[in-house]
């Protein structure tokens, strides 16, 4: 049997490959424990600086599986919060990650699979792929989804995408502001993975972990916290080693490869 999900690293990238292409990489608690577990694999490798996650098939990832929805309308409410407590955790294993993540969405990313694709750092998609919170047309709830979406797109937008569960293009979701890029299909990953390479080699790991974890801390702060937290990590990152090297290699104006 092959693996629900792949990892390998390349030029100080890790790809995390979605892998079961016959039910669209759909989400099992199967496949959540996976992907969550090669997750952890990534952001604890050394030899990956950027993780990008991607999908191999037709889709990107269709949200739930059918016959795992059924299963869970028999479990107990304990049972039910458990089992969505691990897909909590997975989209806050991303949201907080120490690492850049990238989606490359190569086909449909819908309902939980939507919430994957757009709780990355950044998120490229073919001129056909398509997004949608899709949960209340069948009646469910969009609910862990949410609380990032609100933070990315502001209420207005994410009132839009989730009262609605439509399904939209890449063309609309660059409009609201939910992915970076539209590439042609043939050149997507080629797209990806220059991207991320780039992020490798002109940016200090040490600062894109304390930057990713200003922007998920400073949201809930009222102002004179936020500022006052701003100031503290200013004086902090001026002692590092990082950026003690990037002031140098500026100031000698020395090329720096990080």
């Amino acid at each position: 049997m092959s693996a629900l999900v792949i990892y390998e690293t390349l030029n100080r990238v890790g790809y995390i490959t979605l892998n079961r292409p016959e039910k669209r990489n759909a989400l099992s608690y199967e496949m959540v424990s996976a992907i969550k577990s090669v997750f952890k694999q990534a952001e604890e490798d050394d030899e990956a600086k950027v993780i990008v996650i991607k999908a191999n098939g037709e889709a990107f990832c269709a949200g739930a599986d059918l016959a795992y929805l059924q299963q869970l309308q028999k479990n107990t409410f304990d049972e039910n919060l458990a089992d969505s407590t691990h897909l909590m955790e997975l989209f806050t294993m991303i949201y907080k990650s120490k690492k850049v993540v990238i989606s490359q969405i190569n086909g449909p990313a819908l309902a939980g699979g939507c919430g994957l694709a757009t709780v990355c750092d950044f998120c490229f998609a073919t001129p056909k792929s398509t997004f949608g919170y899709t949960e209340v047309k069948i009646g469910f709830v969009p609910a862990i989804v949410m609380v990032f979406l609100l933070r990315k797109l502001g209420e207005k937008t994410a009132r839009e995408l989730l009262l609605t569960g439509s399904v939209f293009t890449a063309e609309q979701a660059i409009r609201y502001n939910l992915i970076t890029e539209i590439v042609e299909e043939n050149l997507l990953e080629e797209r990806v993975n220059k991207f991320a390479t780039t992020i490798c080699l002109t940016a200090s790991a040490q600062s894109l972990a304390t930057v990713k974890q200003m922007i998920a801390d400073i949201q809930h702060l009222a102002i004179d916290d936020a500022l006052l937290y701003a100031a503290k990590t200013n004086a902090t990152a001026r002692a590092t080693d990082d950026c003690k090297k990037g002031i140098a290699a500026f100031l000698n104006k020395e090329k720096l490869t990080w």
